[in-house]
């Protein structure tokens, strides 16, 4: 199947991670950045680190949004708004987003590990709100680092997708599929999004505490 992926604020740590997983997996990513040029220069450098074969581009995120088939949204959560009310008539029919976001704040002179208010619930929810009829929604990502996404070694997590739609789940769930070591479950309903969302919060908690940047989830007794 040929399809194209967007990663949406691609330019940060964790939407170039998931374009080099993603990347390596054979898919066709394009990075989308609020600056062409810079978008363009991380592609660059990921074709140059995975072989000039990946299908890597990167231009501004509206260019992104309206060539993809699924759109990855990688940007910080206080940008999610803006960001998706500038692409509302962007979209194509049918398109898939897969929202990694956190709402997340850092204490005075911490780090971001204080879960936000959201009055819908979680992030991803309030995403809902802002896409246009025809485009689908699922929540994934969220507690794969930054630091387990770079270079190509399996990554020992497992990812939770939540939503209301079977088929952008089925999609967020193959694309974690991709990525080695990785195990994608079933995390319920789009609403259970506001779970998993804190779940990264404690994580980079225990980051901090045991001095690493590779601490993942891994749940037991299933098949």
């Amino acid at each position: 199947m040929s399809r194209t992926i967007a990663i949406l604020g691609g330019t940060g740590a964790e939407g170039t991670g998931l374009a080099n997983r993603l990347a390596r997996a054979g898919e066709h990513v394009v990075i989308g950045s609020r600056d062409a040029v810079r978008a363009a220069d991380a592609a660059r450098k990921l074709r140059e680190q995975i072989g000039e074969a990946a299908r890597i581009d990167g231009t501004d995120n509206a260019s992104a949004a309206a060539q993809c088939d699924v759109a990855l949204l990688t940007v910080p959560f206080s940008g999610v708004a803006g960001l998706l009310k500038e692409l509302k008539s962007v979209w194509k029919p049918g398109t898939v987003v897969i929202d990694t976001t956190v709402p997340l704040a850092a204490s005075v002179g911490g780090a971001a590990t204080r879960m936000l208010g959201v009055w819908q619930g979680s992030a991803a929810e309030a995403a809902r709100e802002l896409l246009p009829a025809g485009v689908s929604i699922a929540a994934a990502f969220h507690n794969l680092g930054a630091a387990l996404l770079t270079g190509d070694a399996a990554v020992e997590c497992d990812v939770l997708v939540c939503g209301d739609d079977d088929a952008a789940k089925k999609v967020a769930t193959e694309l974690a599929g991709k990525i080695p070591g990785v195990r994608a479950l079933n995390g319920g309903k789009l609403e259970n999004a506001r779970i998993v969302e804190s779940m990264t919060a404690l994580l980079i908690g225990l980051n901090i505490r045991y001095k690493v940047h590779s601490a993942g989830v891994r749940f037991t007794g299933l098949p």
